[in-house]
């Protein structure tokens, strides 16, 4: 009996050895079966992608040609952090990075003497059918004497402890706001200043609209001084993470289709940058889009309200004055802010990485008009008025910005923006075309006497010829402030005399007005039907505007508004009560570009009405 204890002992302390080493095997032989999966997944980081928790399957979808990861188990949610390179703590406030489960940290290093990184076409997430989404544009490189490496970036906006720190810093700001109110009458309307078009070789009357008090005057003074002062010392520190770079833009409702199309446009042209879209409240918030739709187009959405709500405040935040706030909620230090419907030619990838933007750190483009603001308001910040000629007023619907550079200017311009339906947008614009955000941002940087570059080569807009022989414009082309600065740093300034050089490249269309959405566009009097009510070409005036841009840029603007009418028909909000969005959209793109019509003949008869 004694014996038999004894074996059986025996054979128990051999199974309590051998169990440890069979688990041990079992393990390493499972995560060598994981490799393949894993070297897909990682090649996705690469470009940006976060995979999902638990087993992961990489799949194209046949109809847009984006490649997705999908779990067995448990799918990360929307709003979870992605994997985050590992990056240097830069200004600004740093805050914890989460660590992912189950995957590994993979950092894209980008060197800012490269224009853009180098990503796998066969597996990249963003990588579009060659049908519908042939890439606008190669990767040019650029030089810069900064040497700076910076890392590929992905957004941390809805990660819970970034939130934290952002509410923080809110409460800290707001402080700072509302005890720099100017607790005065709003500046009175003498008028509304005339539509002048920026001509530099005519140095204008600066108009003079507006109408102060006094006492108003000194309250705006003292209250503009107490708010310069407090971020001149010892300013509230915006939370970003360090080394980040990323593009932001503000939809929701009715401009939410509008953004999916200008954000397939930007996918177009190669950059895997990540987007923030900043949205006003949880009622603008479509959950298919931003857990769907968005995510494959490595874009997040952001609800505004979720950090302002929580902080009591007595101004209203709307319409305008959401652009700054974006800018300075993002989670990027470095930002290339687009309008929702604004979208690149080019990679903007190289934006980031060559002068102006690397010397200056805040790049703008020019608006069509002369600037108005009101020597009222160069009173108030105690600085020189300006001569008319100096610069064309502003089109912010591109902006270039660090945040750790012109930290301040930032915040000054949010000042500005806080208070500017009251007091600021009036002082900055008289009634001008646009007033609003536009003439914030280089006012804030003037008073801060930080640096910019304002691109100095004109908007140009795009259109068809009216029957009075002017233009009926329904878009705006920017141009390329990088070949726009090595001109005038030769001191070649077209702006002055446009046969000093060849003009820089088309690198942003702004379609503003109408907006490109598939639900409205197509109504009579529109840019897509002539004076009959036939369809025509939206964009054929100003022909060598067109040939800059190298490509058939609206037939490509066309090809994503059909795929975002056909495939989104039935998600969007706004589109609920519509009908036919998807038949018009079709019914358009074959009636212009079906194989039936020339479509150069075309382009000629409608020129000739």
């Amino acid at each position: 009996m004694a014996f038999i204890f004894a074996r059986r002992s025996l054979c128990i302390k051999t199974l309590l050895l051998v169990f440890p080493i069979i688990v041990l095997i079992s393990y390493f032989s499972f995560q060598r079966s994981q490799l393949p999966e894993w070297r897909s997944v990682e090649s996705l980081l690469h470009s940006g992608h976060s995979p999902t928790h638990g087993t992961n399957v990489v799949t194209q979808d046949h109809k847009t040609g984006y490649i997705h990861t999908t779990s067995h188990t448990e799918q990360t949610p929307y709003n979870a952090p992605s994997p985050v390179p590992d990056q240097k703590p830069g200004h600004g406030e740093e805050f914890s990075k989460p660590q992912p489960t189950h995957t590994h940290t993979v950092s894209d290093t980008v060197s800012r003497q490269s224009a853009t990184p180098t990503v796998d076409a066969s597996v990249s997430h963003y990588n579009i059918s060659h049908s519908i989404n042939e890439p606008l544009a190669t990767k040019n490189s650029s030089t810069s004497s900064n040497s700076t490496v910076l890392k590929q970036s992905v957004s941390y906006a809805n990660d819970h402890s970034f939130r934290k720190k952002q509410i923080a810093f809110w409460r800290s700001f707001e402080s700072l706001l509302a005890g720099s109110d100017p607790n005065c009458e709003s500046p009175k309307r003498l008028g509304k200043t005339k539509e002048e078009g920026f001509n530099p070789s005519n140095n204008l009357v600066r108009p003079d609209l507006l109408e102060i008090s006094n006492i108003n005057m000194e309250k705006m003074q003292k209250a503009h001084t107490k708010f310069v002062q407090g971020i001149g010392e010892n300013p509230p520190r915006m939370v970003f993470t360090p080394g980040s770079q990323g593009l932001v833009s503000t939809a929701g409702g009715k401009y939410l289709p509008v953004f999916v199309i200008s954000l397939r446009m930007l996918r177009r042209t190669g950059t895997t940058l990540p987007v923030e879209v900043f949205l006003a409240d949880h009622e603008e918030y479509e959950s298919y889009i931003c857990k769907e739709v968005l995510p494959s187009l490595n874009a997040t959405c952001v609800i505004m309200s979720d950090i302002l709500e929580s902080v009591p405040h007595s101004v209203d935040i709307t319409h305008y004055q959401f652009k700054v706030f974006a800018m300075m909620f993002s989670s990027f230090e470095e930002i290339l802010f687009l309008d929702a419907d604004c979208f690149p030619i080019h990679n903007p990838e190289q934006l980031f990485t060559s002068e102006p933007f690397r010397k200056y750190g805040l790049v703008t483009w020019p608006d069509f008009w002369a600037s108005s603001a009101s020597p009222l308001f160069y009173q108030i910040v105690s600085q020189s008025v300006p001569p008319m000629a100096e610069r064309a007023s502003s089109e912010t619907g591109e902006l270039l910005f660090s945040k750790t550079t012109h930290q301040r200017s930032l915040l000054l311009a949010t000042y500005y923006n806080y208070y500017g339906p009251t007091h600021y947008y009036r002082l900055l614009s008289q009634g001008g075309p646009g007033e609003g955000d536009k003439e914030t941002f280089l006012a804030a940087a003037s008073v801060m006497n930080e640096t910019f570059y304002a691109t100095s080569e004109s908007v140009q807009p795009i259109g068809h010829v009216k029957n009075d022989g002017g233009i009926d414009g329904s878009a705006m082309v920017q141009y390329d402030p990088v070949q726009d600065y090595a001109l005038t740093q030769k001191g070649l300034w077209r702006v002055k005399d446009n046969s000093v050089a060849e003009s820089p490249r088309p690198f942003f269309v702004h379609a503003h007005f109408p907006k490109f959405n598939p639900a409205t566009i197509f109504r009579q009097g529109g840019p897509t039907k002539d004076s009959n009510g036939k369809d025509r070409l939206a964009w054929t005036d100003q022909e060598k505007t067109l040939k800059g841009f190298g490509i058939d840029l609206e037939k490509r603007f066309w090809e994503e508004i059909r795929w975002t009418a056909c495939e989104l028909e039935d998600k969007f909000k706004s589109w609920q009560e519509s009908q036919d969005i998807c038949k018009n959209a079709r019914d358009y793109w074959n009636h212009i570009y079906g194989k039936a019509r020339n479509r150069r003949a075309l382009r000629v008869s409608w020129e000739q009405q």
